[in-house]
């Protein structure tokens, strides 16, 4: 439904609406001291405004008031007086309003009043005015004396006596001016003393009626944004979303949003001719209000009440808040105030108030608010005629004014300095009083402050008066006839008065420091950041260098295997590190993604190596499955969706004790039809299945019931409308557990940082809460939704979308290069798949497709035999491999089946020119004994899940006695060797192991590799003329860093290159080459965008991240080394 203007602005102010979306929850009423500062901003001295900090301040992000010290830098001197009083005036906020409108002659009076209260009885206006200008008079001539004394020295002197005699004449022209100003002094301090006890009368008193007026504002924002709610949900949805019980939950949960009122209740707006239906409807009869009570908080019997009469319309209450339920059913139009209030109220389409009445329960006086519930296509300006056909209802509520104004008043420090009275003066001959009794001190002053209520019929007036008499004039009476004891202190004052300029002077510059460390905090936290990614990432350098120069070596396939797998766990704790580093972007909205090619099979493949152990302690059947419709390479950031499946099955395995955890990957257009009617290319999964033990299974991975998935995509735009994009891949990933669910209370907030389903959850099962957090914004920069639907005790299926570029390049090209390449030793082999349950055996076929392998699935061994059977006397090719699910086993079964396949052999049936297929058994809990048994007893291999290509192709390898040694590309091997072959490339690093693993990396395709370990040993190597080729150059070192080295090493260059452009020098003195310009690639642990950015500035050519790797290396320096092959990274 589309809002209004009006009602945005008005859910806006109620919290209903937040950066332009609504939102769940409700928001708080504004801390009234934080209204109260806004009301100030701008109009109160800079004294004041530091003391309202307290209450309410702004801080930057490294928790500094982020306006205090340019305050302070600016206003420092000429206010460092007045700095003195803080400390008796910040403990009490509205103390200081006795401040406002002070002259210099108070400021000083404060000062003498903070060390010795006997001596402020003897200050002047006068006289303080005096000081104050002697002071900064002194000050002045103290400035341009030191000034001449910096300049020359021989006029030190004299510029000493200069300001000692001028001081002195200061003195005595003070001095003059109080004694014969002593007749004066009285007159002119009671004359401001009077003026000023106005000034703060007036300024108490507007400050309680702006109080009042915005706490009344916010209360009425949130009514109208009650009433927009009411017409939202109500009368916007069909069936309606609100009953009686939801909207009494509703005003229970939220009635701390509208503390000062009494009740809250929305009356339907029915007409004469709809009345029988509505009754009926209801089965209740519309009661008629009784005389004279006009109050939500009656306490009265409506079964006792009489109908209400024939009228042209009613307005029933239909909901009521829980302290005013037994109004329903009453009529509000049937009550002469309410009448009038529900007229104005929906001809002028705001807020109409009645006018004061007393409250039953309270015996207080207060007003009902009304608002009128229009129907949702009202226009903004729209005539009363039209408002009143587009009525819907009436949503009223009640304030006990009494209470609101002494809750307001308890918040000031100074409620006790004034009384007050509010009126409603609406009939100016007969003002109705609300709040307050009479004044029981009388005073010639008196205040009145107008209130606006949001009415404009109805006017409201704050009459204030001080509570006590004025004192006399104690301070004037006794500064007129002690000037002679005031001249006698003037001396004692200046002198004071310049050690305070003395000391000011001093907390200046320590302010000025603390400033600076304060500006230095951002680089301090950078640094920091760069330092401690530095120091962790360079040892994982090292751990992965040495895991790929393992890799290099002679291992066989179990070994490789391990290999790989802690290669990709020390990748994925670089990811980590990554990771929390990047936490502060995310949060900040500074993130970026990267638009690389990568493949999706790839990543399931490593998040599943990542889970493997996990997986096979619990007994958890974990499995992967991506659509063929996927295709092979696509455009985008792979760490990211890496990083989001990652926390999504990381999630599931922490609550799943049981059966399994299943991501499933498709393009959006298969799961849906024209019409937007979804299409579930699985749905046999969610059958459910016959079991010989009379036990209910679901034809799932491991049996067990799982959540629907589909109420977790429903809503998801790329499911409702097209991108319009024909270079896009629109991915929908599902991970779906069995595991304990989430609650429904608990969904709600499920996406929330730092929250859990429970209090105990980060108890029983670990972890910060904040990692689903994560996952949705990353979804959503990468332009997908996240959703999931759970069911208590069954399990959990979160799906998110993503948006991909499509691969313009043919995805062999791209995979010759970038990417593992799958194995092609089994292509146009054969297998036999034996298996049940087909949502599982999908997941076996998938794999085996992935290799090239043709498959046949059956459900039973018996058919499994009848298959190899029919192909040993056909002219069909025997299965090279037999695959058998440890549930399709069966018990004991499997060995027989073995049996019965060698008979086969023996009788002769088998085809004797072909081997016999080999057998392997697939199972999540398969102990080492069990398949060293199984071994012995005539089976290949035993494969533990949950399945990888590297696994199943290792025990292939191994069980068929194919290619046993790792198999490198030929091509991509010829490419890198033909570029880097008598190349020489530097290496400048302090950390040997890295040197060793850079080194070692360019080595291997023919590099000539010289490494050195500082900087100063770079810019001896690299100063011209040298045969180096480029440099890979560690921007943290001790004694010299990187950046520092290429500033030089550029410098030298430059020299040089002037040199020989300028004809000074000749080019066959240097190497004959007219131009030096070595590339410099930085090479370091710091992934902080700003250590690129110093990078370049320094000038480096290019920026290559640890712990790197030997595609990495060619690719930043096959950019600047090519001799003719083309760079397949371009």
């Amino acid at each position: 439904m589309v809002l209004t203007p009006e009602e945005r602005e008005c859910m806006g102010k109620s919290g209903l609406i937040h950066g332009g979306n609504q939102v769940n929850g409700m928001s708080c009423i504004p801390d009234s001291l934080c209204i109260r500062d806004k009301i100030y901003d701008g109009k109160q001295n800079w004294l004041k405004d530091a003391i309202l900090q307290q209450f309410c301040t702004v801080q930057d992000k490294y928790g500094v008031n982020s306006h205090a010290p340019a305050v302070l830098e600016a206003k420092f001197l000429q206010n460092v007086i007045q700095e003195d009083i803080s400390s008796t005036t910040q403990g009490n906020l509205h103390e200081c309003e006795l401040c406002a409108g002070m002259n210099g002659v108070n400021v000083v009076q404060n000062i003498v009043s903070s060390s010795n209260h006997t001596v402020m009885l003897f200050l002047s206006a006068l006289f303080g005015s005096i000081v104050v200008s002697i002071v900064k008079t002194i000050h002045k001539r103290r400035i341009q004396s030191n000034k001449l004394c910096e300049s020359d020295k021989v006029l030190q002197i004299p510029s000493a006596k200069i300001s000692r005699k001028w001081s002195k004449r200061a003195l005595l022209i003070g001095v003059s001016i109080g004694l014969c100003s002593s007749g004066c002094i009285f007159l002119c301090m009671y004359a401001d003393v009077v003026a000023r006890r106005i000034e703060n009368l007036a300024n108490m008193c507007d400050e309680r009626a702006r109080m009042l007026q915005d706490q009344f504002n916010v209360s009425m924002n949130h009514v109208q944004a009650l009433a927009i709610l009411v017409s939202t949900f109500h009368h916007g949805k069909n069936p309606s979303a609100i009953d009686q019980k939801t909207f009494e939950d509703f005003t229970a949960r939220t009635t701390f949003e509208r503390p000062l009122m009494s009740g809250v209740a929305y009356a339907l707006k029915v007409l004469h001719s709809e009345r029988e239906q509505f009754e009926q409807q209801h089965g209740w009869k519309i009661k008629k209000m009784e005389a004279g009570d006009q109050s939500l908080v009656h306490d009265y019997n409506p079964e006792k009440l009489e109908p209400s009469p024939v009228q042209d319309e009613y307005a029933p209450v239909i909901f009521s808040q829980e302290t005013v339920k037994h109004i329903i059913s009453v009529d509000m139009m049937s009550g002469k105030e309410d009448h009038d209030n529900i007229l104005r109220s929906r001809a002028t389409g705001k807020g109409a108030l009645t006018s004061p009445f007393k409250l039953l329960k309270s015996n207080h006086l207060g007003v009902v608010l009304t608002f009128t519930v229009y129907k949702y296509d009202l226009p903004p300006n729209a005539t009363p005629e039209e408002r009143i056909h587009a009525t819907l209802g009436y949503l009223g509520a009640s304030f006990d004014v009494p209470s609101l104004v002494d809750k307001l008043l308890e918040q000031l420090a100074s409620k006790q300095k004034i009384v007050v009275r509010l009126y409603d003066t609406t009939n100016h001959t007969s003002p109705i009083k609300m709040y307050g009794s009479d004044f029981t001190v009388s005073g010639d002053l008196q205040h009145i402050s107008s209130i606006d209520f949001g009415d404009p019929t109805r006017k409201h007036e704050m009459h204030c008066r001080f509570k006590h008499e004025p004192p006399l004039p104690w301070s004037a009476i006794i500064i007129s006839a002690a000037v002679a004891i005031i001249v006698l202190l003037v001396g004692h004052i200046i002198y004071a008065t310049l050690n305070s300029l003395e000391k000011a002077e001093q907390d200046y510059i320590v302010m000025r420091e603390l400033k600076g460390q304060a500006e230095a905090a951002d680089v301090a936290k950078s640094q920091f950041l760069a330092t401690v990614s530095h120091e962790i990432r360079t040892p994982m350098n090292g751990v992965l260098g040495m895991l790929q120069m393992l890799m290099d070596t002679e291992l066989d396939t179990t070994q490789q295997d391990f290999v790989v797998t802690a290669q990709e766990s020390g990748k994925a704790l670089i990811n980590l590190i990554n990771e929390v580093l990047d936490l502060a972007k995310i949060e900040s909205g500074r993130i970026e993604l990267e638009a690389v090619p990568f493949d999706v099979r790839d990543i399931l493949d490593n998040v599943v190596s990542l889970f493997y152990e996990k997986s096979q302690a619990k007994g958890i059947e974990l499995a992967v499955l991506v659509s063929d419709q996927v295709p092979d390479v696509l455009i985008g950031d792979p760490w990211r969706f890496r990083q989001i499946i990652t926390n999504l099955v990381g999630n599931s395995m922490k609550f799943t004790e049981r059966g399994h955890i299943f991501v499933q990957v498709h393009l959006v257009e298969e799961l849906k039809r024209a019409g937007n009617i979804f299409y579930d290319v699985s749905a046999q999964n969610r059958e459910v299945l016959d079991d010989p033990d009379n036990m209910k299974l679901w034809n799932t991975l491991s049996g067990l019931e799982v959540a629907d998935s589909w109420k977790s995509l429903e809503n998801f735009r790329m499911f409702k409308t097209s991108t319009g994009e024909t270079d896009t891949i629109n991915l929908v990933v599902r991970v779906e557990d069995t595991g304990i669910g989430i609650t429904k209370n608990a969904q709600l907030r499920i996406f929330t940082p730092f929250m859990q389903a429970d209090s105990s959850t980060s108890r029983t099962y670990g972890g910060t809460g904040i990692g689903l957090s994560i996952t949705k914004r990353l979804v959503e920069l990468m332009g997908g939704e996240i959703g999931f639907t759970s069911k208590s005790g069954v399990g959990s299926t979160f799906s998110f979308t993503a948006i991909f570029k499509e691969n313009r390049k043919g995805p062999g090209d791209i995979k010759r290069y970038y990417f593992e390449p799958t194995p092609s030793d089994f292509q146009g082999m054969r297998a036999l798949i034996i298996d049940g349950r087909n949502a599982r055996a999908e997941i076996t076929m998938y794999h085996l497709q992935r290799l090239g392998i043709h498959c046949n699935l059956v459900a039973t061994t018996e058919s499994a035999f009848s298959a190899l059977l029919e192909a040993c006397t056909s002219s069909k090719s025997n299965p090279n491999m037999v695959l058998v699910d440890t549930e399709a086993w069966g018990k004991g079964s499997g060995f027989a089946f073995y049996r019965r396949l060698v008979d086969l052999q023996l009788k002769g049936t088998h085809k004797s020119s072909e081997p016999m297929p080999k057998i392997f058994l697939l199972g999540t809990s398969i102990s080492p004994a069990e398949s060293d048994y199984l071994r012995l007893t005539g089976y290949g291999d035993c494969i533990r899940k949950p399945l990888r290509l590297s696994t199943i192709a290792a025990s292939f390898r191994k069980t068929l006695g194919i290619g046993v040694t790792r198999q490198h590309n030929r091509d991509q091997s010829s490419v890198l060797q033909s570029v880097l072959t008598g190349k020489q490339i530097l290496v400048v690093d302090d950390n040997a192991v890295n040197r060793k693993v850079a080194a070692g990396s360019l080595k291997k395709y023919g590099a000539i590799v010289t490494c050195v370990d500082s900087g100063n040993d770079a810019i001896d190597m690299l100063k011209p003329p040298h045969t180096f080729d480029a440099c890979f150059m560690d921007v943290q070192m001790p004694e010299m860093d990187g950046f520092e080295a290429t500033r030089l090493i550029r410098s030298v260059e430059k020299k040089i290159n002037d040199m020989i452009q300028m004809g000074e020098v000749s080019a066959d003195n240097y190497g004959n080459k007219p131009h030096w310009h070595v590339p410099i690639l930085a090479m370091t642990a710091d992934v902080i965008q700003a250590t690129f950015e110093k990078c370049m500035e320094c000038g480096m050519d290019g920026y290559v991240s640890k712990p790197f790797e030997e595609q990495q290396l060619y690719s930043a320096v096959a950019h600047f080394l090519e001799t003719g092959e083309t760079d397949p990274t371009s």
